[in-house]
């Protein structure tokens, strides 16, 4: 048994934490954090088989430079004179090539349907209770381009394997009969489910606690002790932690923390937001508002709207322009629903952290022998979260993991 100490209490630190404490480890998890917020707490809930094509695709460079000085866009990148936000720059558009992205496609496909095929098994464990439906994700559009770009990236799908239906908008109104959609046609991913966060994090973090891992807030990591080429201990602002394994977990703080190791892992955080409407909406499955890159999340007790990718750096201002756009597009796309202004005061925002090539960093460094990094997983943490914990404990327990790492390795950019 050895004692692992996790950085970063999200959806990754604590899935890693659960598969960790099943192998029969002691687990420490710290983070800066409550537990209250963050991207694992705003985001959609969605469980994504569907998203194959990695953020770095052709063309996206384009619309970037189109919608850089856009605060209303729905992917703003706010430029900076700051090397690491230029050094990720270059290395995402080395990335956003035809070949890359083509190779990326099976990974991304493989390591989700794991994920999803883990949800599933954790629900059946009755470890704990969580809300949990498999209905396909609905890609919405309004112009006839949107629909063929999808439609596209739709066979590509089917051609690993998925189940995809093109639907009019009469066939699309028909499977979501309790609202009415301003719509031209939907592309249905029938391989994706969807959550409740927060109910999730919640129950998982109380599993965990009676399971014996100590979880504990308000611990920024500041350094470490090095010897012999090994942490022998995480020095944060309260306090020093000493074990035997060291998994950095901290979404896109992630890049900071192992600068203490002299180990570069390029993170750019990637700011989303979330409203939540506690009423009766007549949404029962999940959306993409194409155009808009709005997501619509039936979650429970509550709907979710959200999206967007705000690269700003560090930070969690509110940028009411892309919060406008978020309303908007859910008010033309489904007639007759409206967000009140009390719902939009509410809005709140999370730090998705994106790899240059939209592939995590899973696997262990090579110069320091008991660091593991888990990060980077760009809009798909909340639907990589089981799966990556998965392949930690597998490493960790000297396991051969269910998946090949090849192409998650931490050190790709050094």
């Amino acid at each position: 048994m050895k004692h692992c100490i996790i950085v970063g209490g999200g959806i990754i630190g604590l899935c890693s934490a659960y598969y960790l404490q099943k192998e029969g480890h002691q687990v420490t998890v710290l983070d800066q954090s409550d537990f209250s917020n963050g991207a694992s707490y705003v985001n959609a809930g969605i469980i994504t088989p569907s998203h194959i094509i990695p953020l770095a695709a052709p063309g996206i460079i384009t619309k970037g430079i189109k919608w850089m000085f856009n605060p209303a866009s729905p992917f703003h990148i706010k430029p900076r004179l700051n090397y690491d936000f230029l050094y990720w720059s270059w290395l995402f558009k080395k990335a956003s090539t035809k070949q890359k992205v083509a190779q990326a496609i099976p990974v991304l496909k493989e390591i989700n349907l794991f994920s999803r095929e883990l949800y599933k098994e954790i629900k059946e464990s009755k470890d704990f209770d969580f809300f949990f439906q498999h209905k396909g994700l609905m890609m919405y559009y309004r112009t006839d381009k949107a629909g063929e770009e999808e439609w596209k990236t739709a066979q590509l799908a089917i051609q690993e394997g998925l189940k995809v239906e093109h639907l009019t908008q009469e066939e699309a109104q028909n499977r979501e009969p309790g609202i009415s959609l301003n719509i031209k046609g939907a592309i249905h991913y029938q391989s994706d489910a969807h959550m409740t966060p927060n109910e999730f994090m919640k129950g998982l973090r109380t599993y965990l606690q009676q399971s014996g891992v100590a979880i504990l807030t308000d611990e920024e990591v500041i350094d470490f002790n090095l010897s012999a080429n090994k942490v022998v201990s995480v020095i944060t602002k309260r306090n020093t932690f000493s074990g035997d394994e060291i998994i950095i977990a901290a979404g896109s703080w992630t890049q900071k923390i192992v600068k203490k190791l002299n180990i570069r892992i390029p993170v750019e955080a990637g700011k989303g937001y979330g409203i939540n409407v506690e009423r009766e909406t007549g949404i029962s499955i999940p959306a993409i508002l194409m155009e808009a890159k709005v997501a619509v999340s039936p979650m429970n007790g509550f709907t979710r709207f959200g999206g967007v990718i705000e690269m700003s750096g560090i930070n969690h201002k509110i940028n009411h322009a892309q919060v406008d756009l978020i309303t908007k597009s859910v008010e033309n796309y489904y007639e007759g629903l409206t967000v009140k202004p009390s719902e939009k005061k509410q809005v709140s925002c999370g730090l998705r952290p994106c790899s240059p090539d939209g592939l995590p960093y899973i696997g262990r460094l090579s110069r320091i022998k008991n660091v593991t990094v888990a990060a980077g997983h760009t809009m798909m943490g909340w639907s990589l979260g089981p799966a990556t914990g998965k392949l930690i404990s597998e490493m960790l327990s000297e396991k051969k993991p269910t998946l090949d790492l090849s192409r998650f390795q931490v050190e790709r950019y050094n």
